[in-house]
């Protein structure tokens, strides 16, 4: 398994990945089309592709920093899931040596409870942070989201400047 980064959205691969992008995560939960294909050139941002051998698996979209690894989007292609896959890619992104953080919707339903088991077996820690994530688009709100990270919990001030990072980076960008 390894990850393949595109620099640019001219790049071919980039249409087949925005389709699975727009097919896995909600609207409200999309970065604007003309937003992704500007912030593909920031140095901390990486648009990656998921490869097994020749396939394309999935995709992980993340923020790397000197401290972290934020993970801003991250799906498996529908008719790969349940092959580990997913597990593989995060034990991939671990080996990076840096603390991962993600957000997923709060264990309400049947489909967030499995999503956070997921995660808690695969290392992620559940923080208790109470965390809004701020909107893409002007006509929506922020939303609640439960912050995880991997190897172990965010302190207090980690936390913090995660937040930081989302809002003055990651948000503005």
């Amino acid at each position: 398994m390894r990850f393949e980064r595109l620099r640019t959205y001219e790049d071919k691969l980039y249409l087949e990945a925005i389709e699975l992008y727009n097919i896995s995560f909600p609207f409200h939960e999309q970065r604007k089309s003309s937003l992704q294909a500007e912030i593909m050139g920031h140095e901390e941002y990486q648009f990656n592709l998921i490869y097994d051998e020749n396939d394309m698996v999935g995709i992980l979209l993340c923020w790397e920093t000197e401290n972290f690894i934020y993970v801003e989007h991250f799906c498996i292609n529908p008719e790969m899931r349940n092959k580990k896959y997913g597990k593989r890619a995060l034990e991939l992104l671990n080996q990076r040596g840096k603390t991962v953080i993600l957000e997923i919707d709060p264990p309400i339903n049947k489909i967030s409870i499995k999503r956070q088991g997921f995660y808690e077996r695969v290392g992620y820690e559940a923080n208790d942070f109470e965390h809004i994530h701020p909107p893409y688009h002007e006509e929506c709100n922020g939303h609640q989201l439960i912050v995880m990270s991997y190897p172990e919990m965010l302190t207090k001030v980690e936390y913090g400047n995660f937040n930081q990072y989302l809002r003055t980076t990651v948000m503005r960008l």
